[in-house]
């Protein structure tokens, strides 16, 4: 079964808002994992506008499942995902400034840095995943530099999606593909949601793991935490 990790930004962010304690993010992730979710995802920003660094050391203290930390690796990083040593690090290469994760790294350009990094990781004990477009080229790239999986970057299935599914899952089916027998694990992650979460499922002959937030929260804003965690269980199934 391909595993659920619940990305809990967003509720970091609600919390934030008021600049209170409510929601609880550490009762949050408590919950997931009770409901189902195999794994909690955090991505600390520079400027914590969701979860910070503190949040960050303090699941790691109740996480119970697989805890993913994913972020740009400069030093400051770097020095958090060592300190805490989470089961997973996923390197995305955001700016600082930016919103969202919305375009995979140029492994190829950058392999140097990110063998370094990656390196260091494995060194401290940390799985270590990169972030990438479903490229070949990309994902090969990534397994030459020593990485243990990527993370498929899903937004163009996302957008594909409604208009000619199957156009818009042939190139993660490739790339899934490519990764396993590359030896890298398979991530996958951005804009995944209840309506195509299970058709993605069904067709990559290869998928570790899906991490997702931002549609997961909504979700549970109508359905509530439990049932929503259970139907994106059951897309999983």
């Amino acid at each position: 079964m391909t595993r659920l990790s619940v990305n809990i930004n967003k509720v970091a962010t609600l919390r934030n808002a008021r600049g209170e304690n409510v929601p609880d993010v550490l009762a949050f992730a408590a919950d997931c994992e009770l409901f189902g979710a195999q794994g909690i995802t955090v991505h600390p920003r520079p400027d914590e506008r969701h979860i910070t660094r503190r949040d960050a050391r303090q699941l790691k203290e109740i996480v119970t499942t697989e805890y993913n930390i994913e972020g740009f690796p400069d030093p400051e990083f770097m020095k958090l995902v060592c300190d805490i040593r989470p089961t997973q690090c996923t390197l995305v290469p955001d700016a600082p400034s930016q919103l969202t994760s919305s375009s995979g790294w140029d492994v190829i350009s950058h392999r140097e840095f990110l063998a370094d990094i990656v390196g260091r990781l494995r060194e401290n004990g940390i799985r270590s995943s990169i972030f990438v477009a479903a490229e070949i080229a990309q994902i090969e790239a990534a397994a030459e530099v020593g990485a243990d999986r990527i993370e498929l970057y899903t937004k163009p299935y996302a957008d594909n999606y409604p208009s000619d599914p199957n156009e818009a899952v042939r190139p993660f089916i490739i790339g899934s593909i490519a990764a396993h027998d590359a030896g890298l694990g398979v991530n996958a992650g951005h804009d995944l949601s209840l309506r195509n979460l299970h058709f993605f499922h069904e067709a990559l002959p290869y998928l570790d793991e899906v991490s997702i937030g931002h549609a997961l929260i909504s979700d549970a804003l109508f359905l509530g935490l439990h049932d929503t965690i259970s139907a994106y269980l059951q897309c999983l199934r």
